[in-house]
């Protein structure tokens, strides 16, 4: 067996997950707008008029939640999270490899699985009872926001396994190594 063929499917897996995470991150992306627009409103209708809305400003909070917890694999994908800049960018192609490669192994993967196990008994009792909004006029679906939780880490997770198994192939002479020019242009 040749080495295109084994690499294959793990390129295909790779592929996928990475289409996941950018429908879901661009998908999510217009919440921001709409977020600043009914912020706009809350915030006018409150001083122009005074009048309040416990359900609009509920709706920002969730649109907010909705897109950091949607759009954290997006933003994986796209290298786009924390890290030492100055150390990244100075490394090896294959030393950044394997940073990556420990990374998503020792780190990402167990607070995932972490946070996602941790959440279920807390999401499984939210959606029991449906729970709502402890204000009056507030949105009834606390339970739906509460599964932000382990969806983001399903999300994560997945992106993880596209960044290590991208990572892998790299080091085994598979793939191209993953480019530096995002982290080094937004060392800044």
């Amino acid at each position: 067996m040749n080495h295109s063929a084994t690499a294959a499917t793990p390129h295909k897996i790779v592929t996928l997950l990475d289409t996941i995470a950018e429908i879901t991150g661009t998908t999510t992306a217009w919440l921001t707008g709409l977020m600043v627009i009914i912020a706009s409103v809350v915030v006018g209708l409150r001083h122009l008029f005074n009048i309040g809305s416990i359900g609009l400003q509920e709706s920002v909070t969730y649109m907010h939640a909705a897109v950091f917890m949607l759009g954290a694999a997006y933003t994986l994908k796209n290298d786009g999270h924390v890290r030492v800049d100055i150390l990244h960018k100075k490394m090896s192609p294959s030393t950044r490899a394997w940073v990556e490669v420990l990374g998503s192994l020792l780190f990402t993967l167990p607070v995932m699985v972490l946070i996602g196990w941790g959440s279920l008994e807390f999401v499984r009792e939210s959606w029991r009872i449906h729970e709502g909004s402890t204000d009056s006029g507030g949105i009834g679906g606390v339970y739906l926001l509460k599964t932000l939780l382990p969806v983001m880490a399903v999300s994560l997770s997945l992106q993880a396994i596209a960044e290590l198994l991208r990572n892998l192939l790299a080091l085994m002479n598979l793939a191209p190594f993953p480019s530096a020019s995002a982290a080094e242009d937004s060392s800044c």
